[in-house]
């Protein structure tokens, strides 16, 4: 799995999502995923705050990458969320975040989970992306940076 289209569905984008703080974030995150994947939300949001209790996922440049492993996915699955405000990350720059893809493995899915995990990271590394993710008028356009192959060439 190395292409956005095995990660990501339509119903998993959202753009200008109006949180305050990581964990109303990652609460937001589980109902997404409840819908687009019928994920129990509180599952979702617990796998990520467990996670993020390690450290920061934050990766720096307004960039953040949650993710977490949880019970009974078939396979990775991907949630991409456009903040209306960047919250504080505790990113290793310090930055506030804006831009999160998140990833959700199952337990045992650990080369898959690297792989996915390489993927996002690489391609949300590229300024030219993330300024197109922040400038996408919606969340088909920002669905179509990915699905185009947009992000995987950035990459």
């Amino acid at each position: 799995m190395t292409e956005f289209s095995d990660l990501l569905l339509p119903g998993a984008v959202v753009a200008d999502l109006a949180v305050s703080a990581k964990k109303p974030l990652f609460q937001q995150i589980g109902m997404i995923a409840g819908s687009a994947y019928a994920l129990d939300p509180v599952t979702v949001t617990d796998a990520l705050s467990a996670r993020e209790k390690l450290g920061s996922t934050g990766f720096g440049g307004g960039v953040a990458t949650p993710h977490g492993r949880i019970e009974g996915l078939p396979h990775v699955v991907g949630i991409f969320t456009r903040l209306a405000h960047a919250i504080d990350f505790r990113a290793v720059d310090d930055l506030p975040v804006d831009i999160i893809f998140t990833l959700l493995s199952p337990p045992d899915a650990g080369a898959a989970h690297l792989k996915a995990l390489a993927l996002v990271s690489r391609s949300l590394r590229d300024r030219a992306l993330v300024a197109k993710l922040r400038g996408a008028g919606s969340p088909d356009a920002l669905y179509a940076l990915f699905s185009t192959g947009e992000a995987r060439d950035a990459a």
